[in-house]
């Protein structure tokens, strides 16, 4: 997911609402943190991944910045 400005981000973002997503976060020191969730909200500033943890069989909800992916510190891949 490539974007110029912020307004570009959050409507890609919002297009692909409920789409099954890989999330790429880069927690700084060589450690990446990889997660695999659906877009499931989106607002002015930020949007949130439905993660399920298979062990307990509940769902943890993530937040994301749309700065986060113009700085590459979280990418975003589409799954099919």
């Amino acid at each position: 997911m490539i974007a110029s400005d912020v307004g570009k981000v959050r409507n890609v973002v919002k297009k692909h609402i409920g789409s099954k997503v890989v999330v790429r976060c880069n927690l700084g020191r060589h450690k990446i943190d990889v997660t695999e969730g659906v877009i499931s909200e989106t607002y002015p500033s930020i949007f949130i991944i439905k993660v399920k943890n298979e062990i307990e069989n509940t769902f943890q909800f993530i937040s994301y910045s749309y700065t986060d992916i113009l700085t590459k510190e979280v990418k975003i891949t589409l799954c099919s």
